[in-house]
């Protein structure tokens, strides 16, 4: 008997463990939720639900009954709640990751609705004990974050839905005054605590990003667009991970690191062709990328601990920066 709940334990994917709690929480609840209720809840198919209910009350020996009166499932011990123990060590980890990463995407919309689901997951294991664990032995550090304003936030989410054209008053970098953009979304972007948008920029006729932070007076078209088949960012980066940036063309670096610049350099993925060599001093990190002006803004950030070789551009322009500090320090 144990050697059937142990394959049967297996063969459930790690996907549902979401849902089975969802389903635990909606029985829980006294409101008698029939198969169709569960299944708009879950997002997922009746069937789905079915093999749900069936794995809880034979594998997990829940007391779920169908309530002919009320039209619903219920548990018949009404104290009755999913034991943390179905819970796995891993799934613990990963459930202490998420709330400690969700912590992320505080300054969003997203924030209150996901904290809200991944708490109807997380109820039945608290009640435990585990939740001291879960909050305080799994930390992902605060960043400087954009606050998204709600009615951007919704609006751009109904514009990525729905295929449709947005218009915006938008602060660039360089302006010095809110300018006009019409865009087809395309996607919504996350890096280092701040939002964006890309898409295509009819007025500019090329794919541009946006920070949601500095969208002002939003609106949304009745003019829908057709998606590329090439819509993705991930396809313009250069297959290199420097944040949200891309430029018109793949470019070769080679950059030499000392110190604790070349750990830095060494113990994380930049590309997806990067090269680790090894000199008298130091490494040498070679790659391709489209994200120019991240890559110098990294070489910057390791003061003097590193050295460009390759593009040119790239050397000329860290030469550039050094002289101006150099000036300023001089101050």
């Amino acid at each position: 008997m144990k050697t059937e709940k142990k394959a049967s334990r297996l063969s459930l994917p790690k996907t549902a463990l979401p849902r089975i709690y969802r389903i635990d929480a909606a029985i829980a609840s006294g409101k008698h939720p029939n198969s169709d209720d569960l299944a708009r809840m879950c997002e997922t198919s009746i069937s789905t639900i079915s093999r749900d209910i069936e794995f809880m009350r034979e594998q997990l020996l829940a007391p779920i009954e169908y309530d002919t009166f009320n039209r619903g499932y219920c548990y018949t011990q009404k104290t009755y709640r999913l034991p943390a123990g179905f819970t796995s060590a891993e799934d613990l980890l990963a459930l202490g990751m998420a709330k400690s990463i969700l912590s992320l995407y505080r300054e969003t919309p997203l924030f209150e609705v996901s904290s809200q689901l991944l708490e109807s997951i997380i109820a039945p294991i608290a009640s435990d004990g585990n939740r001291d664990w879960l909050e305080k032995r799994i930390v992902v550090p605060k960043i400087a974050s954009a606050k998204v304003d709600p009615a951007v936030w919704e609006l751009v989410i109904k514009g990525l839905k729905g295929n449709r054209i947005i218009t915006f008053d938008y602060l660039g970098t360089w302006d010095d005054e809110y300018q006009n953009r019409r865009l087809r979304p395309y996607q919504l972007l996350f890096d280092s605590g701040v939002w964006y948008l890309y898409g295509f920029a009819e007025e500019r006729k090329g794919t541009r990003i946006y920070s949601l932070s500095r969208i002002k007076n939003p609106t949304l078209t009745t003019a829908g667009f057709l998606l590329p088949k090439d819509f993705s960012y991930s396809d313009y980066t250069g297959d290199s991970y420097f944040g949200v940036f891309i430029g018109e063309k793949k470019i070769k670096f080679s950059i030499e690191c000392f110190d604790d610049a070349a750990i830095f350099a060494t113990d994380r993925q930049w590309a997806g062709d990067q090269k680790i060599s090894y000199t008298d001093e130091g490494v040498l990190i070679e790659f391709t990328s489209t994200q120019y002006y991240m890559v110098l803004k990294w070489v910057l950030s390791c003061g003097c601990n590193a050295i460009p070789h390759k593009p040119k551009q790239l050397v000329d322009d860290w030469k550039r920066h050094i002289t101006e500090m150099r000036k300023l320090a001089g101050k």
